[in-house]
């Protein structure tokens, strides 16, 4: 069912222990203020990244509120998320601007990076959950879902932070109050709210203690400048179209994205398993669906000169933070997004948030996304007196968190989240597949961890 959705008790917030189902919804009201907390959830790296790479945010944006529809049509409405503009990318396009690829290379090989998703996506649904749960034990998604978060810890730190320290620490603090001592709605809506709080001190600290000395988000160096700067917003046009250009096609660089599949199966199934854990749902059946909606998110973002989409853990950790699975703030948010791309005075308003107002809020949402694979591992009483389970995980969730990089050739390196869900699903298995060649010396050493459902094991 994608649209339909039952209003869920009186459309109040969802009381303690409580909450709002996928197929239900809040008052329009609260949807919608839901549904402006997702947008500034993913609004942040959906438009750094495509800058990143080379490509317009605008059109970056307003693409993942299309995929976003896209993606929850495709799975019917079963799977909360939204698609952002995926970092998993950013090194192979790096690598094809160095090897003398343009924008329109660039976005070719993410057209041929959505298919292959699409392809391992069909594969999944038709052979059945169970061969991803059989790749992705418990201890594998746990670790997947966890250094996806972790993994963006560096960008909290190094990026926002240090924009504003001080803003940012008042920031953190106000969404950790909110959160916890807010009632009803206002709790549930603190991540927005924070954001308006570190706006408004931002802005009142620029008028009384005047421009701050730090590092300026625009060129990386020091200066002194404005808390918040409006020149950009006050020259932008109220509405507009973003560039769009076609796709060039090139087989060496369709090569380096391939690797970025794996991790998107990875990062996808990490995802899909985090929701299924926070609603209690058995979404292995839609698993598939859920990777081909992402496969077509990007293909369709690529073929106008967009940016490759994912599944969003921020607006995960959203969901983490209030509890509201409900669909209907995921179009609201998605609605928003496709305006904000046809929008660009709206699009740099967003973009004038301060960095150390974004500092004090990811810090929050990035901890509670990695915290979910904690979540996953406790539920599933993951055993880490194993080595098999302890030490290829370990090296996994470091590699990612430190952001390590293997230099495969002078033109191509994969690191990050990619090598580190790849050092957590190949160092498990081959080990696990070693250990059992020496069996009667420990056999305990190679008990594979139970599936995290009751249908996966029976698809298993």
């Amino acid at each position: 069912m994608a649209f339909g959705w039952k209003l869920y008790g009186n459309g109040q917030a969802p009381a303690p222990g409580e909450a709002v189902r996928p197929q239900e919804r809040l008052s329009w009201g609260r949807t919608t203020a839901l549904g402006a907390q997702h947008v500034v959830a993913m609004f942040g790296a959906t438009f750094v990244f495509p800058v990143v790479m080379g490509l317009d945010p605008n059109l970056a944006v307003m693409m993942s509120g299309i995929a976003t529809i896209l993606f929850l049509l495709i799975v019917r409405g079963r799977v909360p998320s939204y698609l952002g503009t995926s970092a998993s990318f950013v090194g192979a396009v790096a690598a094809i601007h160095a090897a003398g690829g343009d924008s329109a290379s660039v976005t070719g090989a993410f057209v041929v990076a959505g298919v292959a998703l699409v392809i391992a996506g069909a594969a999944i649904h038709f052979a059945g959950a169970g061969i991803v749960n059989r790749l992705f034990p418990p201890v594998v998604t746990g670790a997947v879902v966890m250094l996806v978060g972790f993994n963006l810890a560096p960008v909290a730190a190094t990026v926002y932070w240090p924009q504003d320290q001080w803003v940012a620490l008042a920031t953190m603090c106000a969404v950790v109050a909110m959160a916890v001592l807010l009632p009803g709605i206002w709790g549930r809506v603190a991540i927005f709210l924070g954001l308006v709080f570190g706006y408004l001190l931002s802005w009142l600290l620029d008028r009384t203690a005047g421009p701050i000395t730090a590092v300026d988000a625009a060129t990386g160096k020091v200066t002194t400048h404005p808390r918040v700067d409006f020149d950009a917003v006050a020259s932008a046009d109220w509405f507009g179209l973003p560039t769009l250009h076609a796709p060039s096609f090139s087989f060496s660089f369709s090569l380096l994205v391939l690797p970025a599949v794996i991790a998107l199966v990875a990062e996808n199934t990490g995802h899909v398993k985090a929701v299924a854990q926070m609603t209690g749902d058995d979404l292995d059946p839609v698993l598939g669906r859920a990777i081909i909606g992402d496969g077509v998110g990007t293909i369709l973002a690529g073929s106008v000169g967009g940016s490759p989409t994912t599944t969003y853990a921020e607006n995960i950790g959203v969901m983490a933070a209030t509890r509201v699975y409900s669909t209907a703030a995921y179009y609201v948010a998605a609605l928003v997004a496709v305006l904000f791309g046809l929008c660009p005075k709206f699009g740099a308003l967003v973009a004038a948030v301060p960095g150390g107002v974004l500092g004090g809020i990811t810090v929050v949402l990035y901890g509670m996304i990695g915290l979910l694979g904690a979540k996953i591992w406790a539920e599933n009483k993951v055993d880490f007196s194993n080595p098999l389970n302890l030490v290829p995980i370990a090296a996994g969730v470091i590699i990612a968190i430190g952001d390590v990089t293997l230099e495969i050739t002078d033109n191509y390196s994969i690191g990050g989240i990619a090598l580190g869900a790849l050092t957590c699903i190949v160092g498990y298995h081959a080990l696990r597949r070693l250990a059992l060649a020496t069996a009667g010396a420990n056999p305990a050493r190679t008990a594979p961890e139970p599936p995290l459902t009751a249908a996966a094991e029976q698809q298993s």
